[in-house]
């Protein structure tokens, strides 16, 4: 995740209504779920931070594998 971008956010937002207008053999599972990854977009620099935040101060910065040496 980058810096906040208005235009990245409207780029992927357009990018899922293209996807919802033009792919009607979409299972409805699939509609719903992007239908809620477009309602979900942050549309101002606060909202975007306090998400980035919230995911990446929760994370365990161990390493993924541990080799015994």
């Amino acid at each position: 995740m980058g810096p906040y971008s208005e235009e990245r956010q409207l780029h992927r937002a357009e990018a899922i209504r293209f996807l919802l207008k033009n792919n009607p053999d979409l299972a409805e599972d699939y509609k719903s779920i992007w239908k809620k990854h477009l309602s979900n977009l942050a549309l101002n620099e606060t909202t975007y931070n306090y998400r980035v935040k919230a995911i990446y101060s929760n994370m365990n910065r161990k390493p993924l594998v541990e080799w015994d040496v």
